[in-house]
């Protein structure tokens, strides 16, 4: 394996992993670029992510994870490249065509996002937070989402706060209450923008004993980008680390550690010297 470039698959574990061969990845990125203006974000980033895999993207700030994220459900189009989310090429799309908006649409509908901040709804109840996307996007009775409501916030250990508003709950419990909005649909894929943001190291292991719950209990496929090295030690069958726009590694954890990828050893050894530049 090449230490400028590992390119392997992730090798999930849940429900939905299976083995090698088994079913088309949750998601294929062929040759991505990103710019914006002269900043080039994303630079020619290849990657395969396996279905039911816990994949971590690691990388210092300002260097393409948010936009890699944003690219994946169709809300920027990278200049070149493929995103084939499911074999569904989300970036060929074109959201002002009748057709392709439906395809587009259908695809967003098999993710989850869990927001840095949470992004709860104030003026909602917990219950109403939850209930919000069957509400908006399904045509469930008022009986079939308060059944699907009270399971999922019972899955994240918040069964019996319905009724609270997002201000008289903890930081941890606010995340705890995003993650089962995350789930209201049971996507096929959960995106995690830096789930551990604001909270203390012990809230931040029941996130993670969260996550990985949610990967063994229900198969969900997670693509998770972190600051957060502890959090990718624990939860990630697979780490990616995108470095000055380019994915500098990307496969099985026990691999990328085993290769000792210099950009990986900096960032975890929070060195100021190696391939990712302190700007």
């Amino acid at each position: 394996m090449a230490k400028t470039e590992i390119q392997t698959h992730g090798l999930g574990s849940g429900p939905g992993a299976g083995t090698a061969g088994d079913a088309a990845p949750a998601v294929v990125l062929e040759n991505v670029s990103k710019s914006f203006g002269d900043h080039h974000v994303l630079r020619g980033v290849s990657l395969t992510i396996r279905r039911g895999s816990i994949t971590v993207m690691l990388g210092p700030s300002g260097t393409g994870k948010s936009v890699l994220l944003r690219c994946l459900v169709g809300l920027l189009k990278p200049d070149t490249g493929r995103v084939l989310v499911f074999g569904e090429d989300v970036a060929a799309l074109d959201e002002t065509k009748a057709k392709d908006r439906e395809k587009l649409f259908a695809i967003r509908r098999r993710f989850g996002m869990l927001f840095q901040d949470g992004a709860l709804f104030d003026d909602m109840t917990v219950y109403d937070n939850v209930a919000f996307p069957m509400r908006l996007h399904t045509d469930l009775s008022e009986a079939e989402i308060r059944e699907r409501v009270i399971d999922k916030l019972h899955r994240v250990g918040l069964k019996g706060g319905e009724q609270k508003f997002p201000a008289e709950l903890s930081g941890g419990m606010r995340k705890r209450v995003a993650f089962a909005r995350a789930i209201a649909l049971e996507p096929d894929i959960v995106l995690c923008d830096e789930p551990s943001s604001g909270l203390d190291p012990v809230m931040s292991a029941t996130l993670d004993e969260l996550i990985m719950e949610m990967h063994r209990s229900l198969g969900i496929t997670f693509i998770i980008i972190s600051h957060d090295t502890a959090e990718a030690k624990m939860v990630a069958d697979t780490i990616g680390m995108l470095a000055n726009g380019h994915l500098v590694a990307f496969g099985p954890k026990e691999e990328v550690f085993r290769e000792d990828h210099p950009a990986i050893h900096q960032f975890f050894a929070r060195e100021t010297q190696g391939p990712i530049k302190v700007v």
